[in-house]
This record gives structure tokens, C-alpha cells and sequence, in this order.
């Protein structure tokens, strides 16, 4: 019995020596592949571990004439390290002292501190680093800082936006193009060691380790100075009427490029945390309200499109008139209670309510609705800033007698001031309508970003811009020029309440046109938020502001003059 016990035992122990034989060599396989062949590619993650990429720059913003709008300042911290202390802290102060501005006595102070990470001074330039770095101080580090910088202030601050390197954060034209403006064309990688010194082995390119890296640099279509005429004209008014805020976009008809976007409340980029959200939100594309009588345009628009009206067209002004359960009346029915038989340039000259909201009941809701879609009522302009509202366009089957009567002079839909510029500059483009923007695209890709499509007949654009001209030159408008005709039309609306039920004893004021009429070259739309005082209107708050901007804007253009030539109803 005990033999058979010994030879189970031995049996066992054979067994177990086998299997723990087996663990080892399969145990010894295992680290030899992993060392040998890198089976678990360790060394890559080793690599990557250490590996880091060049700090990167953004690239610079222009404006369309090279004027320079936003650029990255880098500078750089400086830390000491006394575990790696060669020096003690008098003696490192006298070698620094002189290099960054800083007395020795209180400089040595500081080096003496118990922090095991001391900050030494911030800010400094790239000429003070490399300074320091020849100095080859191991108990001292260098680290870089990216700023961007906005030298021109405030001005254009609602397309720019601002840019946080820290956080990663952007608004305006630095949130769109972010990746453009930090694209580079080669991916420069290389190895540091933990205490941050560069590891240098045959795929490293000194030139490229040394030279900073820049994204790309972004040219817009704004021209700094038709911005800054604009922002200063706006921020006149405001500042005089006590208004709410204010906007002003100035638009090339032919191209659709904004060459000024002027937005008031402005702020400042380099300083933007100290502002709220609604002093740097670009009213002008994200809120609404009704437009006035500046829709009347787009309301005879619409109508000639529709075959309903042309130039000769005549309507019967009764002063006053009721819809369903809404009265119309006449700004001017006090002074001119019936003006009988008028034409379309009457109507314009004394903006009559009567006259347009008839001219909006000769279409059906739906084709009224459908032809403002065209105009890009409703829904986005496509321009390239982040936060663009749709506007207010109700479906027709919504709209009852008195909706589709008030729709004609500006009142039943709302929308952004910049799809009233972009409606209106398709009238300017003989008819074609085109995405407004503000970045300055190549010929290769402008097609897939802006859009041109025809709204309505060459003629019919020319038929009403010859209409508006004329109503323009009948009338006593300060806007008036003498050496250009200009096809423009004010407005004023009453300011819904902010809970939307009703409307306040606040005013829209605006006004809107473009020049030389004979061949429009320029579009400018303002408009007014709650301006205080007597005679609050857009002829009175929005046409001063328009006529400033365009006396100055046909100097800075050098526009032609075209007054020479005679307007009449059958064309300029």
C-alpha cells in the first residue's frame, strides 16, 4: 500500500515540476518576444508617451486690403526648479536680474522660496526667452504662451469674435474658421524627455523644431476703413437718441461680400470676458423684429414677380382702411386724408400703409409666401457667422385677412437685418439674389459656399429701382445726394414686447438703399433700436446715419458719379 502511495506522490510531483517547467519556458518565450520583437509595441507607446507636437499659431485675419484685424501674441513664463538649483538664489537673481527687468534683492527673494515650482515672472518676449535659454540654466524652464490679439480694438469685433487659447473657446470668424486658420501642411512631431528637453534622433528636423509653426492666413471681404466709418456714425447716433443698439451692414450687390458689418453695443476681443453675452451676441443676424416700411420694397417685389403690379401700375389710397378686425391708416392721414388714384412712386414717397397693404392682397397668401421664400424670408441667409436666426415667416395658412394686409407693410413676419440687406441687394443685382458673406473665398471654392440664384426679372429689378429713385428725388429725404441718384426707402416699426404679446411704445427706425443707382456698386442698411426724443423715425434717426456713411463711402470707393443721366418711369 505504501509503495502505490509513493508512486501516486511521485506521479503528482512529476506532474506539477512539468507543469510549472511549461510556465517558465512559455513565461521565458513570452519576455523575449516582448523584448526582442516588441510584440506589445511598447517602444511605440514609450515614444508616443514622450512625443509632442509644436505649439501652433493661428493665422492671421485680414481684412479684403491686407489690413492686419487679429494675429497670436506669444510669450512665454518663466519657472525655477530648486531641486535642480546649480546656483543659489543671489547668484541666479544677478544672472537673471538684468535679463528680465526684475531687482536682485527682490528676485533673490523670490528664488528662495520653498515652492518646488517657483513662477518666476510671466509675459516675457521671444527675444528675453532665448536670452535666458543661452544661458543654459538646468534649474530653470521656459513656458510658451499663445494670446490672441486684436489690434484694431473694438472695430469689426461682431465678425472677429474673440479666441481663448486656454479653454479652447471662440465666437465670430474665429469659431467658423477655426481649423483653417490652424491648418499647416505638415504634421511636425518629436520626442521630449520628462523635463522637457527635446530628444533629438535622424527624423528630427532641427529648422522645423526651431521655426514656429502658423496656421493660415484668413482674408475677409471688410474693408477697415467703410467699418470704421460705419461704427463711428452708429455709435454717434446711439450716444445722441440714448438708443438701444444699433446695426449697419454694408453690402457689394454684384459679389454679396460684406465690406462692413457694424453691430452696436461693440466690445473689445482682447478684453472680451469683462462684457456680457448680449454685448457681444451680433444682433444684426441673430434677433428679429419687424422691418416697417423698408418691406414695402420687397412687398412690390413680390407683386411684380407675380405679374400683379408693374411701373404703371395705379392703386386707390383711401387714407384708411379696415381689414377684418384691423384698421390700416396712413402715417400722414391728418394731412392727407384721401389721396385717391397714386402710383407705385407715390407709394414709396409717402409710404403709404394703405397702398401696400392692397398691393399685398392682389396675391394670394401663398403666392405672397412663396415668392418672400425666394428672398430668403424665413429661413437663414447661408452667411458665414455662427448664431444666424431664420426670421419669422408665418405659413399662409395661418394668416387671416388682416395678417396678409399688415405682411405688406411690414408687419406679420420678422426678420435679421441681414436678410433685409441681402433681399434688398437682390433688387441692387438686377434681380439676382447672392449668400452674403464675409470671408474672401478662392475662385475654387466660392462656388460651393456662395450661392447666386435669380429672384425676379433684370427688368422688373430695374423697373423698381427706377421707382425708388424717383420717389427718392420727389421727396425731401436728407439721404439725398447731389451727385448720385440712390434707390432707398425708409422705415419705422413699433418694438413687439419682449413677452411678444403686443407691442411697446419703443420704434424701430431704418433705413435701407443702394448707389449709384444707374450701376449699384453698394447697399447700406440701418437700422435704429429704441432711439428716444420727438420725431422718432427712419427719416429722421436712420436716413442721417445713411447719408454720413454713404458721403464718406463714395470717396473711400471712389464711385462714379451718375446724376448726369435723366430718371424717368421707363428706366435710368
Amino acid at each position: 500500500m505504501s509503495k502505490d502511495r509513493y508512486k501516486k506522490f511521485d506521479k503528482r510531483i512529476g506532474c506539477l515540476q512539468f507543469f510549472f517547467s511549461s510556465f517558465i519556458a512559455v513565461l521565458l518565450i513570452y519576455l523575449f518576444l516582448i523584448q526582442v520583437f516588441d510584440i506589445r509595441h511598447y517602444r511605440e507607446r514609450a515614444k508616443t508617451q514622450r512625443s509632442s507636437k509644436l505649439f501652433v499659431l493661428r493665422g492671421e485675419i485680414l481684412d479684403r486690403n491686407g489690413f492686419k484685424l487679429a494675429s497670436d501674441n506669444t510669450s512665454f513664463d518663466l519657472f525655477a526648479h530648486p531641486m535642480y538649483y546649480d546656483h543659489t538664489p543671489q547668484e541666479l537673481a544677478e544672472i537673471l536680474s538684468p535679463l528680465i527687468n526684475i531687482q536682485v534683492s527682490s528676485l533673490a527673494k523670490k528664488l528662495s522660496s520653498s515652492d518646488s515650482v517657483i513662477r518666476v515672472k510671466n509675459g516675457l518676449d521671444r527675444k528675453v526667452a532665448e536670452a535666458i535659454k543661452a544661458k543654459r540654466l538646468r534649474e530653470l524652464s521656459l513656458e510658451v504662451k499663445n494670446k490672441r490679439v486684436y489690434p484694431q480694438g473694438s472695430l469689426a469685433s461682431h465678425i472677429l469674435g474673440y479666441y481663448n487659447p486656454d479653454a479652447d473657446v471662440a465666437g465670430g470668424i474665429e469659431y467658423v474658421a477655426k481649423e483653417y486658420l490652424e491648418y499647416f501642411d505638415k504634421n511636425i512631431s518629436y520626442e521630449k524627455t520628462p523635463n522637457g528637453d527635446i530628444i533629438y534622433n535622424f527624423n528630427t528636423n532641427p529648422e522645423d523644431i526651431a521655426a514656429p509653426i502658423k496656421g493660415k492666413t484668413l482674408n475677409l471681404t471688410i474693408d477697415s476703413a467703410v467699418q470704421h466709418i460705419c461704427e463711428k456714425y452708429l455709435n454717434k447716433t446711439v450716444q445722441k437718441t440714448k438708443a438701444l443698439r444699433g446695426a449697419v451692414i454694408v453690402l457689394d450687390p454684384k459679389t454679396g461680400e460684406v465690406l462692413a458689418l457694424a453691430a452696436y453695443p461693440y466690445y473689445d476681443p482682447n478684453n472680451y470676458q469683462k462684457y456680457s453675452m448680449n454685448d457681444m451676441k451680433n444682433w444684426a443676424i441673430t434677433d428679429v423684429y419687424p422691418p416697417g416700411s423698408t418691406f414695402k420694397v420687397i412687398t412690390v417685389a413680390c407683386a411684380m414677380i407675380n405679374g400683379k403690379v408693374n411701373k404703371n401700375t395705379r392703386i386707390l389710397d383711401t387714407g384708411k382702411m379696415k381689414i377684418g378686425w384691423w384698421e390700416i391708416k396712413n402715417y400722414d392721414y391728418d394731412r392727407n386724408k384721401n389721396p385717391g388714384l397714386i402710383d407705385l412712386v407715390y407709394l414709396f414717397e409717402h409710404s403709404s400703409n394703405v397702398a401696400s397693404a392692397k398691393v399685398a392682397q392682389m396675391m394670394t397668401p401663398q403666392e405672397f409666401y412663396d415668392t418672400l421664400r425666394t428672398f430668403n424670408f424665413g429661413e437663414i441667409t447661408g452667411i458665414d457667422l455662427p448664431g444666424e436666426s431664420s426670421g419669422i415667416l408665418p405659413l399662409p395658412k395661418s394668416w387671416d385677412v388682416a395678417t396678409h394686409g399688415a405682411m405688406g407693410y411690414g408687419y406679420g413676419a420678422s426678420v435679421t437685418a441681414i436678410q433685409m440687406a441681402s433681399a434688398v441687394a437682390a433688387i441692387a443685382n438686377n434681380g439676382v439674389w447672392i449668400t452674403p458673406h464675409v470671408i474672401k473665398y478662392s475662385p475654387e471654392i466660392l462656388p460651393q459656399k456662395v450661392i447666386e440664384r435669380r429672384v425676379m426679372s433684370e427688368q422688373s429689378a430695374k423697373d423698381l429701382t427706377s421707382i425708388l429713385v424717383e420717389s427718392m428725388e420727389n421727396g425731401k429725404s436728407i439721404a439725398k445726394m447731389d451727385e448720385y441718384y440712390i434707390a432707398a426707402k425708409t422705415g419705422t416699426s413699433r418694438r413687439p414686447l419682449d413677452n411678444g404679446a403686443g407691442y411697446s411704445n419703443k420704434l424701430y427706425t431704418s433705413m435701407v438703399g443702394f448707389l449709384p443707382a444707374t450701376n449699384p456698386r453698394v447697399l447700406v442698411y440701418v437700422v435704429v433700436d429704441s432711439p428716444g426724443g420727438e420725431a422718432i423715425w427712419g427719416s429722421t434717426v436712420a436716413a442721417p446715419i445713411f447719408k454720413d456713411i454713404t458721403t464718406e463711402l463714395v470717396k473711400i470707393m471712389n464711385l462714379n458719379p451718375d446724376k448726369k443721366k435723366v430718371v424717368n418711369k421707363s428706366g435710368i
